[in-house]
């Protein structure tokens, strides 16, 4: 498991070890539909739950509370609440990855039904299940109803992640991120203003800052040092920590994942719009978040680095 480092200030930059906290407020969480069959050979379905996050299992009867058990659930979980046609959830922490609870919720007809309660896949596409709407009736009214909306859902995810992918393809911001991560600097109106070398004994990080005309941006140098892979979460851009208010950024990255001793990029470009506010030009935090949801660097982006 990887250990904490200590915190460190440089002049425009603020690195931060990575610390626990609850669900990122951009992480994706789902309502969706489970079809589940009553054979015997049926595998436990998977739920996927985080830390003082509630998950909701909805079903199509009312289900047995004497009969509907979470197995070790005593300090792990909240006592599971099981009444009228739900079963609500809510882990006290994230489960490690290995961790599988078993869940069984037997209906008022006697049916039982298994589950394994896991933390959310580390993949791109990862969730925590808000949600899950459980059918056995395949064909019931309300099954294809819920089928129907989780389709419509994922047509509008799909839409929306081309207009993003069309929007970047014209984004200058995105191609100097790309000239950036590349190398390529000389390519770019940016100008290298601050460099700092960070060592922890799991990642060696070092810091490139540059200031341009109405623009900031930052390259991120990573090597894994530790005896597992590093993974990319996601990164963030606000101007207030605690709001958590996200700011448009352009970013480009050499690879997702460093297996040990491997090395990669990650460039961030900000438009001075980023930076505006009703009170004039405020400074940027950038949060960078490997797979655990910890985050592995802060760097803040000072306003002064955009030339006029």
């Amino acid at each position: 498991m990887r250990t904490p480092s200590l915190i460190r200030c440089v002049p425009f930059l603020v690195l931060l070890a990575p610390v626990a906290q609850a669900l990122e407020p951009d992480a994706r969480t789902e309502i969706r539909t489970l079809f589940v069959s009553d054979h015997p050979a049926q595998e436990a379905n998977n739920i996927y739950v985080s830390g003082q996050v509630s998950t909701v299992l909805r079903f199509e009867q009312e289900c047995d509370p004497a009969r509907t058990k979470l197995l070790g659930w005593e300090g792990r979980f909240e006592r599971p609440l099981v009444g009228s046609k739900k079963v609500v959830l809510e882990p006290l922490r994230d489960l490690d990855e290995d961790e599988r609870i078993p869940l069984l919720v037997t209906l008022a007809d006697g049916t039982e039904l298994a589950f394994l309660l896991r933390p959310p896949r580390r993949e791109t596409w990862s969730w925590t299940d808000h949600q899950v709407n459980v059918f056995k009736d395949h064909e019931s009214y309300k099954a294809v109803l819920s089928a129907l909306n989780d389709s419509r859902k994922r047509e509008l995810k799909l839409s929306q992640e081309n207009e993003r992918l069309k929007q970047e393809e014209n984004s200058v911001d995105h191609a100097f991120a790309t000239l950036l991560v590349n190398g390529q600097v000389e390519k770019t109106p940016f100008r290298r203003e601050r460099v700092a070398v960070l060592k922890d004994g799991e990642t060696d990080i070092t810091i490139e800052l540059f200031s341009g005309p109405g623009k900031a941006a930052t390259v991120v140098h990573l090597t894994n040092t530790y005896d597992a892979p590093w993974r990319f979460r996601n990164a963030r851009l606000t101007a207030d920590l605690t709001s958590h208010t996200a700011r448009p950024f352009a970013l480009r990255m050499e690879r997702p994942e460093l297996v040990p001793g491997q090395s990669g990029r990650i460039a961030v470009v900000a438009d001075e719009s980023a930076f505006m506010t009703k009170e004039g030009l405020v400074n940027l935090a950038l949060e960078i978040f490997r797979e655990d949801g910890l985050m592995e660097v802060l760097v803040n982006l000072d306003h002064a680095l955009i030339r006029k």
